[in-house]
């Protein structure tokens, strides 16, 4: 398993330099947009609540970490004000579901590091519950590539992304190849939605990456692309098969 990381890397950093030389990718075009201000978020206390309390991920593999922590705060902090945020520190403590504590050190658990899409999904379960919090539903979707522009998949999609900016009704936490929306590596990647713009169709995205210092938008159309990716077969002995969001309604 460690042989097969050592090959991973050099892979992902040719293909990197690939889109870079030729301006493919994430590097073609102006893709992707900066945002520097915060988004209008004072109608909507959730979306306020997942701005103020988003965080960056502390180690290369702890997006999970990041963007669980993040969404888990947020509405928290909507059920009780005065509870203090908790750290990532303290949810890994906690909630030990799938060697999660495990799988963010260097070594990984067995050489696994990150969670899968189905993983992250029970992740986000166990910690909603872990520390009491009240949501209707968590819906875990894996997002197929190709699928026509009113396929069920896409138009809930993008019902969960209105509902989720127009009435704060609930978190969206996507699970996407990160190279396919910036310019880094194609690996999976975690992170929430912070907004949508449903006029313009376009994305914002909370990175939890350190290198991506501000937030970003991305058409809805590479977003799905980014979801929908089938991670390459390098990444299926990692439990990687595909990626796709996960929408946490709230009450």
């Amino acid at each position: 398993m460690n042989l097969l990381r050592h090959l991973i890397r050099p892979y992902l950093n040719t293909r990197y330099c690939f889109h870079r030389m030729t301006g493919t990718g994430a590097f073609g075009g102006n893709r992707v947009r900066s945002v520097h201000t915060p988004a209008q978020t004072q109608w909507n206390p959730l979306k306020q609540a997942i701005w103020k309390y988003h965080v960056k991920q502390f180690h290369e593999s702890s997006c999970s970490v990041a963007t669980v922590v993040s969404c888990i705060n947020a509405i928290r902090s909507l059920e009780n004000s005065d509870a203090p945020p908790i750290s990532q520190t303290d949810i890994l403590d906690r909630v030990r579901t799938g060697h999660w504590k495990e799988r963010m050190s260097d070594g990984g658990y067995h050489g696994r590091r990150g969670l899968p899409l189905p993983l992250l999904g029970q992740v986000v379960k166990d910690s909603i519950a872990a520390y009491g919090l009240k949501v209707r539903t968590v819906e875990v979707v894996q997002t197929p590539k190709n699928a026509p522009a009113r396929s069920p998949v896409r138009t809930r999609l993008k019902q969960c992304l209105r509902d989720f900016d127009r009435h704060g009704s609930g978190l969206i936490i996507s699970h996407f190849d990160q190279g396919t929306l910036v310019p880094a590596l194609n690996i999976p990647h975690i992170s929430p939605v912070g907004a949508y713009d449903e006029v313009t169709d376009r994305v914002t995205m909370l990175d939890v990456d350190p290198e991506q210092e501000n937030p970003y938008q991305v058409d809805f159309e590479i977003f799905y692309k980014g979801l929908s990716s089938d991670y390459h077969h390098v990444f299926q002995s990692f439990g990687y098969g595909s990626g796709g969001y996960i929408y946490i309604q709230s009450q």
